[in-house]
């Protein structure tokens, strides 16, 4: 068919230089135009073409100038940060988190609601994000239609429906089956032509560490998302977008402590960092009096590495060092499965735990795992803080963005029903 080459259209073309050039400028920009057709692959007619559009439209923008061997500087180029805006929210296991970036990712504004609500109740959490998403653009000024989309991270596995959207089996926080893209796309406030990306929390942490921290450069990685639960993203060649795999409930004990999931002897029953506290506490621990997760947490870490001269609770250090061996069995199952190159742990309990209660899950990995991968894997904290769940969700519809080659979702057309069911339509008993 004319206009066509192996069934790709012009436009489909044309879409995939935009994107090709979106992407470079945003990963490694700023870049002249006389560098981004090496490294795009695309040459200097298209590229003078894509960079002319982008321009025209304000996606892309002048950044300074370099100057070249013997000719005019070089103008230099990037993706316009003021372009858009960019809405992540992370549901976690005690709180909502909403913010709003711009393009590059800048944080806007920030609203955080602890959540009192027994199990995660579903109308309870939807009104959390809703109200979340018009704090936060309000406080930063500009309108609803500057959005580009919603990317939001949750507890639990999420399904694809074709007339819900996204709908979330969080058996640890009690939902079952909740379609909450089409709850709040029915509740909210934003136009219709705002998407919601809705993906698993370890998911949007494991792209976020990958695009933006320390799992950058590397092509086969495991995420590992350590707070009042645990989860996993695993990144492989087949999955260059990464995949959430729930590590949490993989069995480490037969017949042992109960999971918030209700099944027996998960790795979140005993590693999780509500897990963790509950064995401290059955041990004889005494955290603060009114202290949340977090603040017990530093406890249990102050009375099992105190500073100075004090002596170490070994009860707090027991507790820790055998949630360290199932940890480390844990790992040695990803190490196993999928080979990574590299594995990050990030989340709020993660990164309080630290480097050193690290090296003491390291010591393990050598009496589980197979010496092969493990002597290929390196094992390091994600660089980008407890928060970065929320960066990881903005970037779903950010990469949703590119992907279109920088220009909006249009909202689906209706489609038509086939001719068959028309015509056959009169013969159906009423």
């Amino acid at each position: 068919m004319a206009g066509q080459r192996n069934g790709r259209t012009v436009h489909d073309l044309r879409r995939e230089n935009r994107a090709a050039v979106l992407r470079r400028l945003y990963f490694d920009g700023p870049m002249s135009r006389f560098t981004l057709g090496p490294a795009t692959g695309l040459s200097s007619g298209s590229i003078s073409n894509v960079v002319a559009e982008l321009v025209a439209e304000g996606l892309v923008e002048e950044a300074g100038s370099v100057e070249s061997d013997g000719g005019r500087p070089r103008t230099l180029l990037r993706v316009a940060p003021d372009r858009g805006r960019l809405i992540g929210v992370d549901v976690g296991e005690t709180r909502v988190r909403v913010e709003l970036f711009d393009l590059s990712l800048s944080e806007l504004a920030r609203v955080e609601r602890p959540l009192t609500l027994k199990g995660h109740d579903v109308e309870g959490v939807a009104g959390l994000i809703r109200d979340g998403i018009t704090e936060v653009i309000g406080a930063a000024g500009g309108s609803d239609d500057a959005v580009i989309g919603v990317g939001i991270g949750v507890p639990g596995i999420v399904a694809r429906d074709p007339e819900l959207g996204a709908v979330v089996h969080g058996q640890t926080i009690g939902w079952d089956a909740v379609p909450l893209e089409s709850l709040l796309r029915d509740t909210g406030q934003l136009p219709d032509s705002v998407p919601y990306f809705i993906d698993n929390g370890a998911k949007t942490l494991g792209q976020a560490e990958m695009w933006f921290g320390a799992g950058r450069g590397t092509r086969n990685a495991v995420v590992v998302l350590f707070g009042s639960g645990v989860g996993a993203c695993v990144v492989t060649e087949d999955a260059k977008q990464g995949r959430a795999v729930e590590w949490g409930h993989l069995t480490v004990r037969v017949r042992g402590r109960r999971c918030r999931c209700g099944a027996l002897g998960c790795l979140e029953a005993y590693a999780g960092a509500e897990a963790l506290l509950e064995r401290w506490q059955e041990a004889g621990g005494r955290p603060p009096r009114g202290s949340d997760e977090e603040g017990a947490l530093t406890a249990m870490l102050g009375a099992a590495y105190p500073e100075g001269d004090h002596a170490a609770d070994p009860t707090a250090l027991a507790v820790l060092e055998e949630t360290a061996e199932y940890l480390g069995a844990g790992l040695s199952d990803l190490i196993n499965l999928f080979q990574p190159e590299r594995i990050l742990v990030g989340g709020w309990a993660g990164l309080q735990l630290g480097q050193r209660f690290l090296t003491a899950v390291e010591h393990h990995i050598p009496t589980y795992a197979l010496a092969y991968p493990a002597d290929r894997v390196t094992i390091g904290l994600g660089r980008l803080g407890p928060d970065a769940v929320t960066v990881g969700a903005a970037t779903l519809p950010l990469a949703d963005f590119f992907a279109r080659g920088g220009r909006r979702a249009a909202p689906a057309p209706e489609a038509a029903a086939p001719a068959w069911q028309t015509a056959l339509e009169g013969r159906t008993p009423k």
